[in-house]
């Protein structure tokens, strides 16, 4: 006798929408890059949020922080756009741009310490959720 199994309606077909890991990933990205966007804005006005530091070896000033942060945070948003979509190209770019958003955090710690700390986990786990293989994935 031979077995046969019935077919249900599911199938891994790639639908070309995200779920699961990539869902959470592309909250996560689009949440800091949102927050990126605020804090680019706020340090290009020299907003009174931040703390100001001598003698930093990565010496910039509070507005070229805040042009990179605005540009990270726009870049990270549009990226979790395409998260959102399921697309391929997404998630490398979403890895690439979480990588950028720790290091600029982490080069702008005196500024803002305990922030910044708290962004480098949030990208950390979007670096994991989007590393993370899927059930379709060979």
């Amino acid at each position: 006798m031979t077995a046969t199994h019935p077919t249900h309606g599911h199938t891994t077909a790639k639908h070309g929408v995200a779920t699961g890991m990539m869902v959470f990933a592309a909250v996560m990205l689009m949440i800091t890059g949102i927050l990126a966007v605020f804090r680019g804005i706020a340090a290009i006005a020299e907003d009174e949020v931040f703390v100001s530091t001598r003698d930093y070896i990565f010496a910039f000033d509070l507005t070229g922080w805040g042009w990179i942060h605005l540009i990270l945070g726009v870049v990270a948003v549009l990226i979790s756009m395409g998260l959102f979509q399921g697309a391929g190209w997404a998630r490398a770019t979403g890895v690439g741009i979480a990588g950028l958003v720790i290091i600029a955090n982490f080069l702008s710690l005196p500024a803002y310490p305990v922030w910044s700390v708290v962004v480098i986990a949030m990208s950390a786990f979007i670096i994991w959720a989007l590393c993370t293989p899927r059930r379709g994935d060979a």
